[in-house]
């Protein structure tokens, strides 16, 4: 009803302001898979029968539902959303005022290089492999995806248990990916988080870096266009979304907020390109996964170079380059 009623002002608004107003839809069963409460209690309340030992939480119109609760909640419940994956239901709760839980300091700084080749790289020159979950999974959700093809378009009235079946098998596959990506992040956040006081990193734009080359037309032949690397580009798109950078970059940000460390942010210009010793900025500089500076003849791994320049940008202390 709050969607309903938000809709329709916004409706009304456009009608007022003589836009095109664009009457509401009908929006089916299916259509959403979360169901948003504002305030707790109101609509819905959060361990609803706080004197017995399961929790439940109470739902407006369905009444108590039991939950398995992963772990103890911190702080006071701020929203309560409801959200359907598949067949399996969870209550997603945003709580304020969470106590933070800071961690000893061990007085050790560093800078991180995200790559495609290793999930990161340290400034110390420790490598984390890339799990490539996605990649991993590509070929069992290419052929759910193409059993799910294989099903005549149908009205959605006629569709058969099959195609349901189908449908749920890709949407598990895809849920079964983003888990495993999930869970990478975190450990890898949580060991940086441990061993770091002050973590630099690069602020990177990833809805730029996996943009599709714009098309090249062919000066002599109108109509027609040349090569740009798309296909090449499309490789180096799908890695780095299955990579997973941003989902890792946020998971450390709020790791490192409540562990009281320190999580700066530099720009990535050339930190690949940069020769720690000398400074000297050439392109020609990295081949590959190898460094060799054009100017000083320093020789290193490309992305240990990438993670001590971040660090230096973010004037973090480290030790002499080795």
């Amino acid at each position: 009803m709050r969607r309903l009623d938000k809709a329709f002002q916004a409706f009304f608004r456009r009608v007022k302001a003589g836009e095109k107003p664009g009457y509401p839809r009908f929006r089916g069963v299916n259509w959403f898979d979360t169901v948003d409460f504002p305030k707790d209690g109101d609509g819905c309340r959060w361990d609803s029968t706080p004197h017995d030992p399961v929790t439940r939480v109470r739902l407006q119109g369905v009444g108590h539902v039991r939950v398995h609760q992963h772990r103890p909640v911190k702080g006071h419940v701020k929203t309560v959303s409801i959200k359907r994956e598949g067949r399996q239901w969870y209550v997603v709760l945003a709580c304020d005022n969470v106590p933070a839980e800071p961690l000893p300091a061990t007085g050790a700084v560093t800078g991180i290089d995200v790559g495609v080749t290793h999930f990161l790289t340290t400034s110390e020159g420790a490598h984390v492999e890339n799990p490539r979950h996605g990649k991993r999974n590509a070929e069992a959700l290419a052929d759910a995806q193409r059993a799910l093809k294989a099903f005549p378009r149908r009205k959605r009235a006629d569709r058969s248990a099959k195609h349901r079946r189908a449908v749920e098998k890709v949407g598990n596959l895809h849920r079964k990916v983003r888990r495993q990506r999930t869970d990478h992040a975190h450990k890898a956040a949580l060991a940086l988080v441990r061993d770091y006081d002050q973590i630099a990193h690069e602020r990177l734009n990833i809805a730029n870096m996996v943009r599709t080359p714009k098309p090249k037309p062919d000066p002599e032949t109108p109509g027609s266009f040349l090569p740009n690397g798309a296909a090449s580009k499309a490789g180096l798109n799908r890695s780095i979304l299955d990579a997973g950078w941003g989902v890792f970059l946020g998971i450390l940000a709020q790791k490192a907020e409540s562990a009281a460390r320190v999580l700066i942010p530099v720009d990535p210009r050339n930190t690949s390109r940069t020769c720690p010793k000398c400074q000297h900025v050439d392109s020609e500089n990295r081949d590959g996964e190898k460094f060799q500076c054009t100017s000083c003849q320093h020789i290193n791994h490309a992305d240990r170079v990438g993670a001590w320049n971040v660090a230096l940008r973010a004037g973090l202390v480290l030790p002499d380059v080795a």
